[in-house]
Order: structure tokens, then C-alpha cells, then sequence
């Protein structure tokens, strides 16, 4: 088994002969620094390769407190304010810090910010407003008791992922780094000079990673120093005069700031996103590549690699977005949190290679005095290694402060005990695919394709119903023997299910959402399509509020497919008599009761040919029902837990029609699962529990072996 590579540390001043035996002792290949470490000198010329974090938007304040006006800039919203007269006057910075953001007094206010009457939702004149610099309030003439916001343009005077790091990391003397914005011309013909002397002075350097290229995700903090409001997937820190210039002669149309800050929203994953917010995304990719292109291309020039960190200014590369192979990067690195994380890296085509960082971070925060590391370690590697054994990442490492975890009893022989398992996967599969099912499950929302796998890097939001829903059934699906297309609901009105290959569709989320699907449910040829695919055979499986906009008497409108609907209050008078039938072949393996979370309430069947297996009280759970030829699954929720991963797994065979296929590779207990390397004839077969487990495998539906698993065990087994 490969006893060394596939692995990166990170390293420090202070840390260089515990880098070198820690190196040695877990066979590291790599070595990096970091945000706030320094690589070492004496490393330098250890036999490993060198990663260098390289900034292109900040660490030279010099250069931005020379250039003011290309600094970075995002839209920001006020607070909503009730005039009580009328004439009102709106303090803009209220509730925002004033060490991170400043409000542009450069550019045209009056060109380029925007007044909204909230009540009305008419936009302000801009002879009825006028900005007084001097107290940093907009005055607006007002119709009493009426509600009115100024979205208006700041400059990023503190990078925001610096400021979470120095806040995080209890920084005293590091000073605040300004962020420069790369795109502008005179700064952009200086970054790209300076990246070239950096190449030049620094020829021990093998990877130079990106963190990441040139806008920030929203991250905006409040006059406390607490995250304001923070999104991932958010293009408000993309924008400035220039940019937005260009923007709207490629567009064709003039830009509003309710674009990016979406009455307060700021575009959330889980809104439905706007023509001119897709447009936005569209525009800010195709320039983003061109120009991060060129910054590849000079460290190619020097004969380094090009690695891309998903996350920080990865604003405008999304790497499943049609224009992300042409920036030619060599790598993709990123934080892996779970097994939704982990396929968000490693199913990035375009790239030589995958790399993620596993948590825990080596930071203060989880180290300390009453945090739990290993713990953590445990947790993270569990959902991880499902991933990992359906698609792969080429390397893992860790990020943070080795001093923290080098002294912290038994976390570095946990961190061996992961890196073994990591290599001995490599070892079983060389580099071959593991079976899937003969068919696709399709996840059915607004963004499809464009945001695979991306649902949940807003950690504060982790326990709302909306990601019980939609996240749950992802990180079940990250380690399923599936392969999952992640589709439109423009493709499926251009036929995408009538191609064959996709035998069962999921759409999962809370009515209003991105996810769920709002007004595109009363698109007549997106509910006849569906209606369609599964009177002829295929499978519809729901989760939360599926297919949901009130229209026609109808909430859900697949009610019919789903055999389900929502009680909303308006058919009350309407009797309900609903059983329960727990005999089903999606519940055959479940003992106890099944989890929905929060769950979705006042469910009930409707129709003649459901059956409900799961009941709370009078209303329903769990619910199937046969619809022509097809079949559908309903579920109020479905947290990600091992036994719900199951309850999924045989709820797809069943709608999709395949349930003898099931058991051509199959494990009894709940806890466990398998993974079958046909070529290599490997079989992995994994317990997800800290107990150990006894679980019967199954080959071509026949008993082949009898196993007792110690906890967490990973046991390999030779296909006969």
C-alpha cells in the first residue's frame, strides 16, 4: 500500500523540525503556508513540493492607499426606514463597521446608487434625494409612513476574510489589509508585473494557490465586529463603476443596484434568481476566466503549477460554470465540511487535480480549552469517505497552525489513521470508477448544473428546514452509488427527461426557493413534462415542500404525481381520512422510529392509489404512490443521518422501478455501506458508527459474506 504522498501540510517559522518529523512520520509530500505563517527558509530545500498562498487582491496596503479609487467596492442596502413626515434622513453606515467599509464618495451618487419606497416598491426619484457628506446620511423627500432603503456603493477598506482571520485568530498587531480591485486597468497591469517579479524572486516555489483571484464573497461584518451577513454564493463585492460600465454595454441593458442587493437579500442561494442576476453571474464569468487566464498563464510562464482555493474571491469562477476550463488552472484546492463539500471539489472537471483540506482547521478556535478536534476529525472524515469512494479527491491536507495540532494529545495519530484510509482507497481503486446504478437521479431546482453540489457554506443557516431538506438529501446522494445530473427546470421544458437515461427526478426545498422551485411550478410545460416522465415509468421524489406555489386549489401541483398535498388552511371543511401502512420496501431495513427533523406539517395523501408509511398524528410523513406507470416518494424531511441514507437509497429503487437491482451490491445494517470496484475487484464496505456493527453483504442478491465491523472500520474484501 502507498505508504507516503497524496498529502499537504501546512508549516510555519517556528515549526520547522516538528514539520520535518511530522512530514516524515505521515508521509506529507507537500508543504504550505498559510494566511498569517510564513514558510520557513530551512524548508526549502526539503524534498517535497512548495505551495505559496499568493494574494492578488491584497498584502501590499502601500499600493492601495496610493490608488483609493481601485479599491474594491460592494452594494450595500441601509436598514428600512418609516418616514413619519415628509422629509426623512437615512444614516447609511448605521449597523455596518466602519473599519471594514466606507462609502464611496468618488463616483455619482446619484448615478450610481438607487432610493426605494419599500411600501410601494418604486424607485425614488433622484431629484427627491441628495447625500450629505458630511453626516453620511441621504436625505429623501417622503410620503409619510411609508418605508424607504438606499442601496449605495462602500469600499472594502479591510479584505473580509482577513478581518474573519484576524478576529478568529485574536490578531493584536497584524495591520488591516486593504483590497485592491484587479480588474481596473492601472491595478491590473501592476498585479500582473508583481506576480511576474514574485515568480522570478521565489524559484523554490512549485505551486503558487491562488486565494482565490479578484472579488470576495459577500462576507460584511456589523459595528460589533459579528458577521452582518455572509453569502457564499453572493456577487455583491464583485461590482464597481468600471465593471458595472462594461457590464451594461455586454448586457445591452442599464444596471440597478436592486440586482445585487435584492431587497436585502443580496441574492441568497436560496432565492430564485433574477434574468439579470443569471446575466450578472454570466458576465462576471467570462471576464473573471479571460483575466484569471492571464494570471495563469505567467505562473506557467516560470514553470510552476497554478492552483485555484475555492473559496475566499472565488466570486466569478464557478468551477461548473462553461467558462472555467479555459483559465487552464493546474489545480482546485478547497475546504471539505462534509460529503456535499467534498463532491463540490472533486467533481470539478478542467483541472490535472483535486485537493481538499480537511477540518478541523488548525485554528485557536477549535483547540482550545473545551474544543473537541479528534472529535471533530472523526465526524468530518465519516461523511468524507462515503464521498470519497464514489469520486475521489486526488490529495487531502490540513490548513491552520501545526503548533496547535502537533500539541494536542492523539489528534496527529488520528490524523495518520485518515491518511492511511485515503491512500489505501487510491490503492484499491487506481484511479478506476465504482459501480453505479444502470440509471441517473436528476436534482431538479433554479441553478441545476451551475451550483452541483453547492447548498450549504452559510454555517449559521445549517439547522433551518430549508437545509434539512435539500442538504440532507445531498450528503445522503454524495456517497450513494448514483450518478446525479443536477438540472434546470429550462431543461426539462427542453426535454431532458425524455432522453432515457434519467429514471428518477428529486426536487427538494421549502416553497419559495431556488431549491423548491416557486413560479416555475405553474409553467404548464414544466408540470406536464414531469406528469409525462413518470406516467410512463419513471420515478418523482419529494422532499419538504415539492413542487409548491398556490395556484388552482392545488399547493403542491404535482398533487396528483405525489398523491399528496398541503393543508394551507383553505380546505379545512374538506375531511381527511388518512391510515398509516408501514409495509413497504422502503422501510424493510429501518428499526425505530424514521427521522424527519423540523419536517414539513399538516401533510396530507389524496388520490386512490397512495400508501402512507410514516404518520404524525392525523397528518402524513412519509408517503408513496403510483401514478401510471411510475412511482413517487414523499418525505416532510430528511436530515442526513445513516439510517435516513438508507431510507433514500431504497426510496430511489423503488421510484425509479429497479428494486431487484438493489441487492446486486448491497449491505443489511443501517450503519454500513458499500462500494464496488468492478475492474480492480475491490469491495469497500464501511461503518459509519463509533459502535460496531454486523452487517451481511450481499452480491448479485445472494449472501456472500457475514461481517462484524469495528467502529468506523473501513474493510476492504476481494471480489470472488
Amino acid at each position: 500500500m502507498e505508504q507516503k504522498g497524496r498529502l499537504t501540510l501546512p508549516t510555519d517559522v517556528d515549526m520547522v523540525d516538528e514539520t520535518i518529523r511530522l512530514k516524515e512520520l505521515l508521509g506529507a509530500d507537500a508543504l504550505r503556508d498559510c494566511d498569517g505563517t510564513t514558510m520557513p527558509e530551512a524548508l526549502l530545500s526539503q524534498d517535497a513540493k512548495k505551495y505559496a498562498t499568493y494574494y492578488t487582491t491584497r498584502k501590499d496596503n502601500e499600493w492601495a492607499k496610493a490608488n483609493p479609487e481601485e479599491i474594491q467596492q460592494e452594494y450595500l442596502i441601509s436598514d428600512r426606514i418609516t418616514a413619519r413626515g415628509t422629509t426623512l434622513r437615512i444614516e447609511l453606515m448605521k449597523g455596518f463597521h466602519t473599519e471594514q467599509l466606507k462609502v464611496n464618495t468618488i463616483d455619482d451618487p446619484k448615478r450610481w446608487w438607487e432610493v426605494i419606497d419599500r411600501t410601494t416598491g418604486e424607485i425614488v426619484p433622484t431629484d427627491k434625494w441628495e447625500y450629505d457628506e458630511n453626516t453620511g446620511e441621504v436625505e429623501i423627500q417622503t410620503i409619510p409612513y411609508h418605508q424607504y432603503t438606499v442601496s449605495f456603493l462602500a469600499f472594502l477598506i479591510w479584505d473580509p476574510v482577513h478581518m474573519y482571520n484576524f478576529i478568529t485568530n485574536d490578531w493584536k498587531d497584524a495591520p488591516h489589509q486593504l483590497t485592491f480591485d484587479v480588474r481596473q486597468p492601472k491595478t491590473q497591469k501592476y498585479v500582473k508585473e508583481k506576480l511576474s517579479r514574485w515568480c522570478e524572486e521565489h524559484p523554490e516555489i512549485d505551486v503558487v494557490r491562488f486565494t482565490t483571484f479578484f472579488h470576495q464573497f459577500t462576507l460584511t461584518f456589523d459595528d460589533k465586529k459579528r458577521e452582518k451577513y455572509v453569502e457564499w454564493f453572493g456577487y455583491s463585492a464583485s461590482v464597481s463603476p468600471y465593471i458595472l460600465e462594461q457590464f451594461e454595454k455586454w448586457a445591452g441593458y442599464k444596471f440597478r443596484p436592486e440586482f445585487i442587493v435584492d431587497q436585502g437579500y443580496h441574492n441568497s442561494m436560496f432565492r430564485v434568481p433574477s434574468k439579470e442576476f443569471k446575466d450578472y453571474i454570466e458576465f462576471q464569468m467570462i471576464e473573471v476566466s479571460k483575466l484569471a487566464k492571464e494570471m495563469v498563464d505567467i505562473v506557467h510562464s516560470y514553470g510552476k503549477e497554478a492552483m485555484m482555493f475555492l473559496g475566499d474571491h472565488w466570486i466569478g469562477t464557478e468551477p461548473f460554470g462553461k467558462y472555467f476550463a479555459n483559465i487552464g488552472l493546474d489545480a482546485v484546492v478547497g475546504s471539505v465540511g462534509d460529503g456535499v463539500t467534498l463532491r463540490m471539489i472533486s467533481d470539478i472537471k478542467g483541472v490535472n487535480y483535486t485537493e481538499g483540506r480537511l477540518l478541523p482547521y488548525f485554528f485557536p478556535d477549535v483547540f482550545c480549552e473545551g474544543g473537541a478536534p479528534i472529535k471533530e476529525a472523526q465526524e468530518n472524515w465519516l461523511k468524507a469517505r462515503r464521498a470519497i469512494l464514489r469520486s475521489p479527491l486526488d490529495r487531502i491536507g490540513y490548513g491552520g497552525y501545526l503548533k496547535l495540532a502537533a500539541e494536542w494529545p492523539g489528534f496527529i495519530k488520528e490524523i495518520e489513521h485518515v491518511v492511511s484510509e485515503f491512500r489505501t482507497i487510491h490503492e484499491n481503486m487506481k484511479g478506476t470508477k465504482s459501480y453505479v446504478a444502470p440509471f441517473k437521479v436528476a436534482v431538479l431546482n433554479c441553478w441545476g448544473n451551475l451550483r452541483r453540489w453547492m447548498a450549504n457554506q452559510v454555517h449559521h443557516a445549517i439547522w433551518h428546514r430549508e437545509i434539512y431538506s435539500y442538504v440532507g438529501v445531498l450528503e445522503c446522494l454524495s456517497g450513494m452509488p448514483f450518478d446525479v445530473e443536477f438540472i434546470t427546470f429550462d431543461e426539462v421544458k427542453e426535454g431532458i427527461l425524455d432522453k432515457g437515461d434519467i429514471k428518477v427526478v428529486i426536487n427538494s426545498g421549502d416553497a419559495g426557493t431556488s431549491f423548491s422551485g416557486d413560479k416555475n411550478w405553474v409553467d404548464e410545460q414544466v408540470v406536464t413534462a414531469i406528469r409525462r416522465f413518470v406516467d410512463n415509468g419513471g420515478g418523482f421524489i419529494g422532499v419538504g415542500e415539492p413542487s409548491a406555489y398556490q395556484f388552482e386549489g392545488r399547493y403542491f401541483q404535482l398533487s396528483d404525481v405525489l398523491g399528496v398535498d398541503r393543508e394551507m388552511n383553505f380546505s379545512l371543511s374538506t375531511d381527511k381520512y388518512n391510515e398509516m401502512n408501514p409495509e413497504h420496501f422502503i422501510l424493510e431495513d429501518i428499526e425505530g422510529e424514521v427521522d424527519f427533523g423540523e419536517g414539513m406539517s399538516r401533510i396530507y395523501a389524496q388520490g386512490e392509489e397512495y400508501q402512507i408509511l410514516c404518520m404524525d398524528k392525523e397528518y402524513s410523513q412519509l408517503v408513496v404512490n403510483t401514478y401510471g406507470k411510475g412511482h413517487s416518494v414523499y418525505f416532510a424531511g430528511l436530515p442526513y443521518s445513516p439510517q435516513n441514507c438508507r431510507i433514500l437509497l431504497r426510496a430511489i429503487y423503488y421510484a425509479a422501478g429497479m428494486e431487484n437491482e438493489m441487492k446486486k451490491f448491497y449491505v443489511t445494517n443501517v450503519d454500513t455501506e458499500v462500494t464496488v470496484f468492478e475492474e480492480t475487484k475491490k469491495i469497500a464496505v464501511i461503518n459509519n458508527a463509533r459502535e460496531a456493527k454486523h452487517t451481511d453483504l450481499y452480491i448479485n442478491g445472494e449472501l456472500a459474506y457475514e461481517l462484524d465491523l469495528d467502529p468506523m472500520e473501513m474493510r476492504w474484501i476481494d471480489m470472488k
